[in-house]
């Protein structure tokens, strides 16, 4: 008799994909809504994104369905986007709110918010963004299914897409974080304001995900 693939095993397995702009995973960042196992262990995951339209869902689509069928006994995975109810940062884990926005002072906490609309700017006051020079850490593999996975010192991984992993290249220790950024705005031809939070946050979170060094 086939062992039924239980919850805990799609969790788990759901905790080595990050979404796209930001390397939390997609269980801590709360954007899976529902979990349908039935009877030959198919899948059917509802989940959200973090806004809509996202240019890179399709991306995160890919990885949620390649984590899974790396799950020994699951037959097929299929995947809904939904957007009732809407995503917000309050669905985020305790772990992962504590991680983007973090025990914030009084200067922190009136910033203006970042374009991606729910990251926190404080490495910008714990960081010199102008001198600060962050360098990849960890190691890159490339999986038999085509998957892109980065690997810190403790052994663990985190699924990447290419967007990811170009940024993560980039930080070669040669470059301050503004320099990182307007080569992302030229690269992107996106004005510079727009990408500024983004990658902010990017570097916060790798940073604690052991990913860079700074």
């Amino acid at each position: 008799m086939k062992a039924k693939v239980t919850e805990q095993q799609v969790l788990d397995a759901l905790k080595q994909c990050m979404d796209p702009e930001i390397p939390l995973s997609v269980v801590d960042l709360g954007l899976i809504y529902g979990i349908d196992i039935d009877e030959e262990n198919n899948i059917k995951i509802r989940m959200t994104m973090t806004t809509p339209g996202c240019p890179l869902h399709n991306t995160l689509v890919r990885d949620v369905k390649r984590a899974l069928n790396k799950v020994e006994g699951i037959k097929d995975v299929s995947v809904e986007i939904v957007w009732d109810p809407p995503w917000t940062p309050e669905r985020m884990s305790p772990e992962a709110r504590a991680k983007v926005f973090g025990a914030r002072s009084a200067q922190v906490q009136t910033a203006p918010p970042s374009p991606t609309g729910y990251g926190a700017r404080s490495l910008r006051f714990t960081i010199d963004l102008e001198r600060s020079k962050p360098l990849k850490h960890g190691q890159f593999i490339r999986q038999e299914d085509g998957s892109l996975v980065l690997v810190n010192d403790l052994g663990q991984g985190f699924m990447v897409n290419d967007a990811l992993l170009e940024f993560w290249n980039m930080c070669d220790g040669s470059k301050s974080i503004n320099e990182i950024i307007d080569e992302f705005s030229l690269k992107l031809r996106l004005p510079r304001i727009e990408l500024e939070g983004q990658v902010v946050n990017l570097v916060q979170q790798m940073l604690e995900a052991g990913l860079l060094k700074v």
